[in-house]
């Protein structure tokens, strides 16, 4: 297990989504986006499904799993990668729930905020929309990789 540093989990957690990227049974990548729940520095990371489909499947045929993120505006990113254990919807903890929830209402008022200013988005606020969650992804990470180009860092 890799410990994350302190600027690793702030940037993450600093990012409305991720982008998971798993392998499917012909071998080829497959990515998806998803919210990260919680971090925790010793290189755990929990993210939250909300939909049963091709991720989980991946992940229940080939643990093997990376979380990537970027931040155009700062030239930055980093990808984490590692293996993922599936916990079930039935054995999903309440702070968990309500850690997703936090996120959830941290991200309308993200939007709210944007379109008070007149940034133009989604007209709607789809994040209320959403449905709740399916299933944990609990990733270890292994490995971290700093894609910010070696000049920059």
């Amino acid at each position: 297990m890799a410990k994350l540093p302190d600027d690793v989990v702030k940037f993450f957690h600093s990012q409305h989504f991720t982008i998971v990227s798993t392998v499917d049974p012909d071998g080829m990548p497959h990515i998806s986006c998803k919210g990260i729940v919680q971090i925790d520095p010793d290189g755990t990371i929990y993210l939250l499904d909300l939909y049963t489909g091709k991720t989980r499947a991946n992940l229940e045929r080939n643990p093997a799993i990376s979380l990537s993120a970027v931040d155009e505006h700062k030239f930055k990113g980093y990808s984490l990668k590692g293996t993922a254990k599936i916990i079930k919807e039935e054995e999903l903890k309440s702070h968990i729930i309500k850690a997703w929830e936090d996120k959830i209402t941290a991200r309308i008022t993200h939007r709210l905020i944007k379109n008070l200013k007149g940034e133009s988005g989604h007209d709607q606020h789809p994040e209320a929309q959403l449905p709740k969650p399916k299933y944990l992804i609990v990733m270890t990470v292994s490995d971290i990789v700093d894609l910010t180009p070696p000049p920059l860092r």
